[in-house]
């Protein structure tokens, strides 16, 4: 396919260090990991309470690396594996990073009273801002998975000032068509919450042949998360609305996210075909596309070591620069983690080519080289 490029990360890391999906049925493997540094704020929106986990405090115009997870998860269930990686860690400790939970989803949240209006997707999106606000952020950096995605990138659309690039992991810019709707209610009738949230989690495949991390899973999904309070948002995601968003230059005025934006999804994931399409609907300047081989619907989860080096070029495309330990070198002297910003200003690019509007910098994908910040970005199917 003219245009495209590959990357491999040879890197393979296991699920967690020194554990394995056994294990990993331990609630502690989930929660308690490395939360020490951790503070917790309730925060008060146009549309109710919203819990998020911060570490760090602002450091000048350096972004914040905000999440949103996705249905059926919390942050802890969705990223832990994912930031508690060590070479993860390298990378954030220079970032200020904040967590979101979705309104109940947190654990130990209290059930929602009777007759509770959950926010729709779009007032979701539209309560980030408050979060933005109340720790003087000047702009995120997003990463969301599902659901979180979704509300990430409508939050770009409706405050594209207030972002400064995307990571989406298995994004569906589509609604639920009618069929789908029917399909949804029907699997509510026959199977229990969290089986319908896994089937939405992993693919068919994987729930079939990778039982130990499924059923560690399903163990988490039924005694972390409130299972009213999940019903609630599960059926806001399944009445999403289309995401308003077209490639420039396909249709009059078309709308799209103007940031940097790279999607993931496992080439064994039940949200590939959306992921795609989601794809053909972004500026392909500024997109890339990472198809990560041998994975299913959680990559976060299950190649956290390939995901945090496509993250390093991700920022390095933006102009952050991460020189990181190379733990797969036996010796020689490697620096130690640093990440400093490019000065550059805030309506032009490095490599002197400019966004769909000309406020934002255009991302430059690398090989496996962290030099060569003046190639341009095509958007890249990325076999990892």
């Amino acid at each position: 396919m003219a245009g495209l490029q590959e990357l491999r990360f040879p890197e393979e890391k296991p699920l967690l260090r020194g554990q394995d999906a056994t294990e990993l049925e331990s609630s502690d493997a989930f929660l308690l990991a490395a939360d020490t540094d951790w503070k917790e704020h309730d925060i008060e929106t146009p549309y109710g309470l919203l819990h998020v986990v911060i570490r760090g405090s602002p450091k000048g115009n350096r972004p914040a690396i905000l999440t949103y997870h996705d249905v059926g998860l919390n942050h802890k269930l969705c990223f832990n594996t994912f930031f508690n990686f060590e070479d993860m860690q390298e990378i954030t400790k220079h970032f200020v990073v904040c967590h979101v939970d979705a309104p109940g989803q947190q654990v130990g949240a209290s059930q929602f009273p009777q007759g509770y209006q959950f926010p729709s997707m779009e007032q979701l999106a539209a309560m980030l801002p408050s979060v933005v606000q109340h720790f003087g952020f000047k702009y995120v950096i997003g990463i969301g998975v599902g659901a979180g995605a979704y509300v990430l990138a409508k939050f770009a659309l409706i405050f594209p000032d207030l972002v400064e690039g995307l990571v989406l992991v298995n994004i569906d810019p589509n609604g639920k068509g009618w069929i789908d709707w029917a399909a949804t209610k029907l699997s509510g009738l026959t199977s229990t919450l969290p089986d319908t949230v896994l089937s939405h989690l992993f693919s068919q495949e994987e729930l079939v042949n990778n039982t130990e991390l499924v059923q560690s899973y399903r163990q988490q999904i039924g005694n972390v998360v409130n299972q009213a309070n999940l019903q609630l948002f599960w059926n806001m995601y399944n009445s999403r609305r289309d995401l308003d968003i077209n490639r420039p230059g396909t249709v009059p005025n078309a709308k799209t996210l103007r940031c940097p934006v790279m999607l993931v999804v496992g080439d064994n994931a039940p949200a590939e075909d959306g992921v795609v399409e989601c794809n053909s609907k972004l500026d392909p300047t500024t997109t890339t596309f990472l198809k990560m081989a041998d994975s299913g619907g959680l990559p976060q989860v299950t190649q956290p070591g390939k995901l945090t080096e496509a993250f390093k070029y991700f920022l390095q495309g933006m102009g952050y620069i991460a020189y990181l330990k190379d733990r797969r070198l036996s010796g020689g002297a490697v620096p130690s983690a640093s990440m400093t910003r490019l000065a550059r200003s805030r309506t032009a690019s490095l490599t002197s080519a400019s966004s769909v509007d000309g406020s934002r910098p255009q991302a430059c994908t690398h090989s496996e080289s962290s030099e060569g910040l003046g190639q341009v970005n095509h958007t890249m199917e990325v076999s990892c």
